[in-house]
């Protein structure tokens, strides 16, 4: 009782001002930061794992316990749960000041219902499914004790050797930004303090994906225009969109360790943006400083953290250990500190954790969103807008009751696969086996008694042995038609998952190659975390589907597609190398003085003399079951100055005999500029239903705004001159008109 009297008064203190009006959250903040001892202020800088099952280390400290009562940890990571979460926040209300902890958690494609990865969503191109994923993986977690998630990932990423391709939205940073505010709204909700919603964090803060030959972890040397234009655009949505925290990144750039870059994030982040949330480093990124050869010791990391504006150190125990004596030498200054303290507190007040630290510890809460059967359904939906088709000779869809007898074989390492579906960053349930529907399971369900359907694995997912290979031939010598699944484990791609060869894991391509010949219809489903080169089965197999990893529905949603209950409508927001040898690729390049206008141009061109010019698939492709016919660009005024727009104008007509979705994409060129710019940019696109035969006409208006880019001095202008605009269903396959700018 007494301990419930004292909370009370806590609380009412950091509630009320003197003369008992309601302060406003600043002024509690500040009542809280006066009331704080330097080590207790400290404490709010530091972030501790818990040792339970986690998505990242586990940590063993016999003395956090202590330290949370003592008030020295301002946050925890990886404890979910409301009984877990409820007694973690119990004694944090043992310390002085009683201040609540906040409870993160990786969430990054959902929590107990898992949704496609990340860089599968991207594939759908579609705001709204992409906002209600996040919104449901946050009604989800934060029914279960937790505050925060880290993510969305923001990083714009042009090498698929970069194991963590699958976390992001791609290589373009008009779609990755429209994709990072979706994705904060999801997870944030209505704001903060709602009981369905979390705190996110954007992530890496910057320029995490150009990672020197995609190998984790590895430096980043760019200009400032190129950061400016290409990786930073995100991350400015995200702030926008009122992202509540930002997340460091382990690279260097240009020479100076992002955790602490004061470039990025005094004078950008803090400065120019005018960042109220606080800053997160990535796990023991403080302490990393010193392999950089950036820091000396702890000490010193945590000195140049600090001062660089790292709000709060995760898991390197550098800002606990140091920054006290740090602060008392006068080599930290207390305004720094309070700085960070007061973001910190900020996001604790208003996600109501002072009115009530057990807001989130809500058992009844808890149990209704453990099985909730619309997350399902919504999961599944996502699942099927992320499928990406690549080729059809016909073969698809599939009929579900065909009239007559019918044998189909499913082949492959990922037929009867279940956690496989989930990919990387993913929570593993004791009820999985029985939630996570096979591709096999989708299948089975579509079919009816005159369908038999035969299994053979054929191989593992990465060894040498072709044991199987008898077995998987018999059976597609018996089928009618072949479902072939071939891919990578889950664990293949992600963090710290950078591969110098993206092909087929083991002798899967083998497998690929005895299968199809045998001349049966063949759909080949290609499940992985990013862009893999696949050539022979690209140029060989009736049909090719790019499933990715679709999560908890994977199965029911791949058989929706197969089986034409849905029209797939995925676009690629990567280029699909035609092997490695091309990479880093993409479409947003700059030309040189020397192009190369086609493969058999090569004669002093940049060009590779044995490798043709050409991605395999390009930048937003993506087939349909029906056929969409583009006319001529109509622009309202071919000639504008900058304080006028221009009408850019298309029809699109479904020709085929499919209701279908097509995403169409607007691009723009800028001939002549005082930088050279890229040969495309995407400037929007509109997704849009047409039932078969029907036109729709689809209008992009376009201002000088969208002309603007970032010259060589950092300045983002426009410049009078002559532009084409371009549209179509790809990066590639355009209709294009041009236009005049005038000064």
């Amino acid at each position: 009782m007494m301990k419930k009297l004292l909370l009370l008064t806590v609380v009412g203190l950091y509630t009320l001002t003197s003369h008992g009006q309601k302060k406003t959250v600043d002024q509690r903040v500040d009542s809280v930061l006066r009331l704080m001892t330097l080590e207790e202020k400290v404490g709010q800088m530091n972030q501790y794992n818990g040792p339970w099952a986690a998505t990242g280390p586990l940590t063993n400290d016999d003395k956090l316990l202590d330290q949370i009562r003592e008030g020295k940890v301002g946050s925890m990571l990886n404890a979910t749960g409301v009984a877990r979460t409820r007694e973690l926040q119990q004694l944090a209300l043992q310390s002085r000041l009683k201040i609540p902890l906040l409870f993160g958690q990786d969430v990054i494609h959902g929590y107990r219902t898992i949704f496609p990865i990340p860089l599968a969503e991207a594939a759908s191109w579609d705001m709204d499914a992409i906002r209600q994923s996040a919104r449901i993986a946050a009604t989800e977690v934060s029914a279960a004790g937790v505050h925060w998630t880290f993510a969305p990932m923001v990083d714009i990423a042009r090498d698929p050797r970069w194991g963590r391709v699958m976390e992001g939205a791609g290589e373009d940073p008009y779609l990755g930004s429209m994709i990072a505010t979706a994705r904060v709204k999801g997870f944030q909700g209505n704001g903060y303090g709602k009981t369905d919603a979390v705190m996110a964090c954007a992530k890496h803060f910057a320029a995490y994906g150009a990672a020197v030959g995609g190998r984790d972890y590895n430096s980043v040397d760019m200009s400032l225009r190129q950061l400016h234009e290409v990786y930073l655009p995100p991350f400015k949505s995200a702030a926008d969109a009122g992202v509540a925290t930002f997340m460091n990144s382990f690279n260097d750039l240009n020479g100076i360790p992002a955790t602490g870059n004061s470039y990025l994030q005094r004078d950008l982040l803090k400065g120019q943006w005018k960042f109220k949330g606080f800053v997160v480093s990535d796990w023991g990124s403080v302490g990393e400083m010193i392999n950089h050869g950036f820091s000396k010791d702890n000490y010193e990391a945590a000195m140049q953290a600090a001062n660089a504006g790292s709000d709060m150190d995760m898991e390197s125990r550098s800002y606990i250990q140091h920054l006290v004596k740090l602060v008392k030498e006068g080599k930290v200054k207390m305004t720094v500190i309070d700085d960070a303290v007061r973001r910190i507190l900020k996001k604790k007040f208003e996600m109501g954790l002072f009115d009530d630290p057990f807001r989130y510890c809500n058992e009844e809460r808890e149990k209704a969103q453990w099985n909730n059967p619309a997350h399902l359904s919504a999961a599944r939906e996502m699942a099927k807008k992320s499928i990406v088709l690549l080729k059809n000779n016909g073969v698809l869809p599939l009929a579900k009751n065909s009239g007559a007898p019918r044998t189909i074989a499913l082949i492959g390492p990922f037929a009867r696969a279940k956690s496989d579906n989930l990919g990387f960053w993913s929570y593993d349930w004791p009820d999985d086996s029985a939630r996570i529907i096979s591709v096999f399971e989708g299948v089975q369900r579509k079919t009816g008694p005159d369908t038999r359907l035969l299994y053979a694995k054929g191989c593992n997912v990465n060894d040498t042995s072709t044991a199987g290979f008898a077995e998987a031939i018999a059976a597609a010598s018996q089928a009618d038609i072949i479902i072939l699944t071939v891919g990578e484990a889950r664990d293949m791609t992600g963090e710290a998952k950078s591969r110098s060869s993206i092909r087929l894991p083991g002798v899967q391509e083998e497998l690929a190659k005895a299968i199809i010949a045998t001349g049966k219809p063949v759909v080949v489903l290609i499940s992985a975390g990013r862009p893999l080169v696949f050539n022979h089965i690209a140029d060989n197999a009736p049909a090719v589907v790019y499933t990715w990893w679709l999560g908890t529905q994977a199965g029911d949603a791949i058989a929706d597609v197969l089986f034409g209950d849905y029209n797939p409508s995925g676009k690629l927001p990567m280029t699909f190398p035609l092997t490695e040898g091309q990479i880093p690729i993409y479409y947003n390049y700059y030309s040189t003085g020397r192009p190369a206008t086609s493969d058999s141009d090569r004669f002093y061109r940049s060009a590779y003399t044995d490798l043709s010019l050409y991605p395999k698939y390009p930048f937003g492709f993506g087939k349909s079951y029906t056929t969409f016919e583009y006319s001529d660009i109509q622009l309202s005024k071919k000639t504008f100055s900058a304080k006028e727009k221009t009408d850019v104008t298309v029809t699109v007509k479904n020709t085929g005999n499919y209701d279908g979705e097509e995403v169409v994409q607007l691009y723009i060129r800028d001939i002549t500029g005082s930088v050279v710019r890229p040969v495309k940019e995407l400037k929007g696109f509109r997704k849009i239903w047409l039932a078969k035969g029907e036109s729709k006409e689809v209008v992009f208006t376009l201002s000088v705004d969208d002309l603007r880019f970032y010259n060589d001095k950092l300045q983002y202008i426009y410049e009078p001159g002559d532009f084409v605009v371009y549209v179509g269903g790809n990066s590639r396959e355009v209709k294009e008109a041009g236009f005049t700018l005038l000064k």
